[in-house]
C-alpha cells in the first residue's frame, strides 16, 4: 500500500453552520470562533509557513463570504497575507479551470464548516478532487478541515443522525466522503452534542473503521496516512470495533435499539497519539507544548 506523503488535519469545530440540523440545537452565525492555536499549527505543517498559499474551500457553507473572509482575517493575524476563499457553490463550479490551477499550485486547503453532504455532492467524481488526492498522496501538501470540512475526509462518512436517537437502527445515515482516508469515520462537535451513540452505530454497521470523535478545539493531525496526533484543549475520542464480539444490528428492524458487545473506546487529549493501521494507543509521545 503507497504512504502518502501529505498530511491530514481533522478539527472538531466550534459551532455548527447546518452540520445536521439537529432539533434542539440552535443554529449560530457566530464565525469568529477560530482557535489561532491550531491555525498556527496548520501553518506550521505546511511548507513555507507563514508565506505559505492557503485555499479556504468554503462549498459546505451557507454563508461562505463572511466565512470565507473570517479565515483570511485569522490566519492574517498569525502573519500570513497568502490565504483566499475558493467559493465553489455547485458541481458547474468544479468545471472552472481557474480552481483547477489554483489547487495545482497552493501548498494547502481547509475545508470549512457546513454541510458535509455539500462536499460529497459537489467534488465527488471531479477533477478537483483528483488533483487534491493526487497531491495529498505524492507532495508534502496539507488537507484540513473543521467540521464538515472534517467529516468529509473519509470513504464512510456521516451525514444525518441526531444524538437522541443515535441507537436506534436507521437512525445514523452514511454515505461516501472525499476519501482521502480509509477505514475511519470522522464525527465534530463530539462531546458537546452527545454524539457516542452516532459513532458506535456508524461502526457496528462499519466494524472494520475505527471512529473518531472530534471535541471543539481540538483536532487530529494524521501522517503517514496512519499515525495520529491530538492537538487543542480538549477529548478526542476513539471507537474501535475491530473486537466486537456480538451485534444485532443486521437483524433489526429500523426503529429498534441496537446492542453491541466489545466495543473499545479509548480517550485522548493533547499530546496522546494512535497508530490507526495497528490500533494502538500512544501516551505522551508527543510535546504538550502545542
Amino acid at each position: 500500500m503507497t504512504i502518502p506523503k501529505g498530511k491530514l488535519f481533522a478539527i472538531g469545530g466550534n459551532e455548527d453552520k447546518g452540520t445536521d440540523q439537529e432539533p434542539g440545537y440552535e443554529e449560530k452565525n457566530n464565525i469568529n470562533f477560530f482557535e489561532l492555536q491550531i491555525l498556527s499549527r496548520i501553518l506550521s505543517e505546511i511548507k513555507g509557513h507563514k508565506e505559505s498559499k492557503v485555499e479556504i474551500i468554503t462549498s459546505a457553507s451557507q454563508i461562505p463570504e463572511e466565512v470565507g473572509e473570517a479565515y483570511v482575517q485569522a490566519f492574517g493575524k498569525l502573519g500570513n497575507k497568502y490565504v483566499t476563499p475558493m467559493h465553489i457553490r455547485k458541481r458547474e463550479d468544479t468545471q472552472n479551470p481557474e480552481f483547477a490551477e489554483r489547487l495545482k499550485k497552493c501548498d494547502g486547503v481547509m475545508f470549512t464548516g457546513g454541510n458535509q453532504l455539500r462536499l460529497s455532492t459537489i467534488f465527488g467524481g471531479t477533477e478537483l478532487l483528483d488533483i487534491l488526492h493526487s497531491r495529498y498522496m505524492y507532495e508534502d501538501f496539507l488537507i484540513a478541515g473543521t467540521s464538515a470540512g472534517a467529516m468529509a475526509m473519509s470513504n464512510t462518512m456521516i451525514y444525518q443522525g441526531s444524538s437522541a436517537g443515535a441507537l436506534l437502527k436507521g437512525e445514523v445515515k452514511i454515505t461516501t466522503g472525499l476519501a482521502f482516508i480509509k477505514d475511519v469515520i470522522i464525527d465534530s462537535h463530539f462531546n458537546k452534542r452527545g454524539r457516542f451513540g452516532r459513532v458506535a452505530q456508524a461502526v457496528a454497521c462499519n466494524p472494520g473503521c475505527i471512529g473518531i470523535g472530534l471535541g471543539e478545539d481540538t483536532g487530529v493531525l494524521i501522517s503517514d496516512g496512519c499515525h495520529m496526533e491530538v492537538i487543542g484543549s480538549r477529548l478526542v475520542t476513539i471507537v474501535d470495533g475491530h473486537d466486537i464480539q456480538h451485534s444485532n444490528i443486521s437483524d433489526l428492524p429500523e426503529g429498534s435499539p441496537i446492542s453491541i458487545e466489545n466495543l473499545n473506546v479509548h480517550i485522548m487529549t493533547k499530546g496522546n497519539g494512535f497508530d490507526l493501521k495497528a490500533r494502538d494507543f500512544k501516551k505522551d509521545v508527543y510535546s504538550t507544548s502545542t
